[in-house]
């Protein structure tokens, strides 16, 4: 993009050769023989693995699995070359996304003003790389989904893969996940002669970039050509672009190409920061277009009564670089500015780099300043509302934390980071109320109900109110004829709190364009201790002591109905005193009550493949010297059905005779039915282990251990390298 050409130009200038990179780009990298993908169409009669200790060098493919410890990572492909010879056969299986892309209400239309954030940090794969997570003090998370309707990955290899973890927690929130491509300088040009040269070799491309869209999960593209175009390649531009978005709309449902202002119709280079007659043909082409940051209201006003755009309005992404290079409007935190500006004129926007939050401040800071960017421009965005199915439930985990809780207390003290892990995210709010009142809620790692956060609910009740309202959820969720609701909190004295729901007819949940519904609000029954509902929630949690956390189940009987808001009330004696007031929220769960009646299913087919042994490797205080294994687990469960799988170790004989079976360790959690064991310490050879897979229920529940999966890895020395 063109503000950043300045610092690619300078890395440029240090010494890095052009040509070394064309050259790179022509060889093609080995990709994955994935051995493991079919274990689980072999026989599972086999228990056991039967192994011998061989230090052998990985065979694991370098651009998929960290050099270092075999963690699968998430990747980009960076050349023409790469992209052509891509194969599904040979995709990164741990790269898949597992959260499907839920439905949101309204629907994305072309005359509705959006909102579209392009992530670009730091050149991008960051710890967010690491599909299975990674220790990290300060990572950057997004976690504002309520806002935006299309999160788009960006740098600047050729062809940008979105994280895995970033499509998961997107996805989760209805928000549509985009990659890039994009081409560059003189190398970029030459890949675009060569793809752009016929219709054979621009479908050829496109189908390739169709194709990994849709292996991996995500939702479209972002292309960016920033390199001038020949005459021939642009007279194929638009062409491409047509057929690349008509195969993803086939292939992959609500999906979006959208084109970066940048290129003109005649192949010249020269951004113009609107949607005009020089690049209305990539628009007409395609989704919509991004534009360039050097706007004015001027450039507004055009567009909006441009004859192209009538009717489209809502697919010009008015681009807003939070970073505020160059000549602008807004940015830093007066980012607000832009938006106001860009909705007067009824223009969607496109916020690029908002993680400045995080690159130029304290990162110590990042949820304060996060919260204070997003709550600066809350007025000209749009709340969307998720929709989904019972179960719904969130313990309000942001994706990382400082520890990792579980049923409240801290299974590990390490900073951690997953976006896989975040739950559905509340609305964060800071209001000023009637006298010296105010509401808050935000983010608190400091102690949570399960991951790494809890919300806390903080402020002021003023003696003109009895109480205060805070809407956590907005969301389009059908409930049962009998819905269990459970609500766990800690509240500061002086207060009550209480559970407050929205609902309205299902049938009226139907949106034609932004509309008001009709809504009642509801204050569920609540059930006491002996309740059979509160009996049978409490036998399904499994062994649980919520120390110092308030649990409370209530019952909704009502039919037809849709949950609409979910609002917590806190409220307060009759006084002339301010009463201020902190309640921490670890969790809230929508359930249909007769689920808990339904027996729970097992794991099946658990299989152990791409075994590697290691030694004077491992983290931990005198660890390096020992045995340690890595190795690739794969089972069967419905996804649909699980918040995460713990994944667990024991030894169960040697490597002395009479060694008596060892404990059952936590190794971690998983957030598919595929997990990469990494530098595991073990016992030394010979010794039998047991690996295990235990299910956790979008409920939280514990399942009987009968229903866990297992798999025996017996070894003995050998030798090797």
């Amino acid at each position: 993009m063109e503000n950043e050409r300045v610092d690619e130009a300078t890395r440029r200038k240090s010494g890095e050769s052009e040509g070394d990179e064309v050259n790179s780009d022509r060889k093609r990298l080995k990709t994955e023989n994935d051995s493991g993908r079919s274990c689980l169409d072999q026989p599972m009669d086999l228990r056991s693995v039967y192994e011998v200790v061989k230090y052998e060098p990985s065979h694991l493919p370098a651009k998929y699995y960290d050099t270092d410890t075999t963690e699968p990572v998430s990747y980009s492909l960076k050349s023409l070359d790469e992209l052509l010879s891509w194969k599904r056969s040979e995709a990164h299986p741990f790269n898949v996304a597992t959260v499907p892309l839920a439905s949101r209400q309204p629907a994305l239309t072309s005359d509705q003003r959006k909102t579209l954030v392009s992530h670009d940090m730091m050149g991008g794969y960051l710890d967010d790389r690491f599909v299975q997570g990674a220790e990290s003090e300060t990572p950057y998370a997004f976690y504002h989904w309520q806002y935006i309707d299309i999160f788009n990955y960006f740098s600047h290899n050729m062809v940008t893969i979105p994280p895995v973890v970033w499509t998961n927690a997107a996805h989760r929130h209805g928000v549509l996940v985009l990659g890039t491509f994009i081409t560059e300088w003189t190398d970029g040009g030459k890949m675009c002669e060569l793809f752009l040269a016929e219709e054979e070799s621009y479908r050829t491309a496109a189908d390739k970039l169709v194709q990994i869209a849709h292996c991996y999960g995500f939702d479209g593209w972002l292309i960016n050509i920033e390199n001038p175009l020949s005459a021939n390649a642009v007279k194929n531009t638009p062409l491409f672009l047509r057929y690349l978005t008509d195969q993803m709309h086939e292939r992959v449902a609500r999906s979006q190409v959208l084109w970066y202002d940048s290129v003109l119709e005649n192949g010249d280079l020269r951004w113009q920061n609107e949607l005009n007659d020089r690049n209305r043909v990539f628009f007409q082409a395609c989704d919509g277009i991004f534009t360039n940051y050097n706007w004015t209201e001027q450039s507004l006003e055009w567009m909006g009564s441009y004859p192209e755009a009538q009717g489209r309005l809502g697919d010009i992404y008015v681009g807003v670089d939070v970073f505020a290079r160059g000549e602008v409007v807004g940015g830093k935190f007066e980012t607000n500015k832009a938006l106001e500006l860009i909705r007067k004129h009824r223009l969607s926007a496109a916020i690029f780099a908002p993680g400045w939050v995080y690159e130029t401040k304290d990162r110590k800071e990042f949820r304060v300043n996060q919260d204070r960017f997003w709550s600066l421009l809350s007025e000209f965005l749009y709340v969307h509302r998720p929709s989904s199915h019972l179960p719904f439930v969130s313990s309000f985990c942001q994706g990382f934390g400082e520890n990792f809780f579980w049923k409240g207390k801290a299974e590990s003290a390490t900073s951690w980071f997953n976006l896989s892990a975040q739950e559905p995210q509340p609305l964060y709010l800071s209001e000023t109320l009637e006298g010296s009142g105010s509401l808050r809620t935000r983010g608190c790692p400091a102690e949570a109900w399960g991951g790494g956060s809890a919300l806390l609910l903080e402020g002021v009740v003023p003696p003109t109110l009895s109480k205060v309202c805070a809407r956590i959820f907005s969301v389009h969720i059908p409930l049962a004829s009998r819905t269990l609701v459970s609500f766990i909190y800690k509240s500061s004295e002086g207060v009550t709190v209480g559970l407050e729901l929205k609902t309205t007819d299902a049938a009226l949940c139907s949106y034609e364009g932004v509309q008001d519904v009709p809504h009642t609000s509801v204050q569920p029954r609540v059930l006491e201790g002996d309740h059979e509902l509160v009996r049978r929630f409490t036998e399904n949690c499994g062994v649980w002591r919520p120390d110092g956390w308030t649990v409370r189940c209530f019952l909704l009987e009502l039919k037809g109905c849709a949950l609409r808001d979910v609002c917590v009330n806190v409220s307060r004696e009759e006084g002339d005193q301010d009463v201020p007031f902190s309640c921490r929220i670890g969790e809230i769960m929508v359930m249909d009550a007769e689920s808990l009646a339904v027996p729970p299913l097992s794991v099946e087919d658990i299989c152990l493949s791409d075994i590697l042994w290691r030694r004077g490797v491992g983290r931990g205080p005198g660890t390096q010297d020992r045995l340690h294994l890595n190795g690739t687990l794969r089972w069967r469960y419905p996804a649909q059905l699980v918040r995460h799988f713990r994944l667990h170790w024991r030894r169960l004989r040697g490597p002395e005779p009479h060694s008596p079976p060892g404990p059952l360790t936590l190794i971690g959690r998983s957030y598919s039915s595929l997990f990469r064991v990494c530098e595991l310490a073990v016992p030394e050879a010979p010794t039998v282990l047991e690996l295990v897979v235990e299910p956790v229920t979008l409920e939280g529940f514990a399942l009987p251990e009968s229903h866990w999966g297992r798999k025996v890895l017996s070894y003995v020395s050998g030798g090797g390298v």
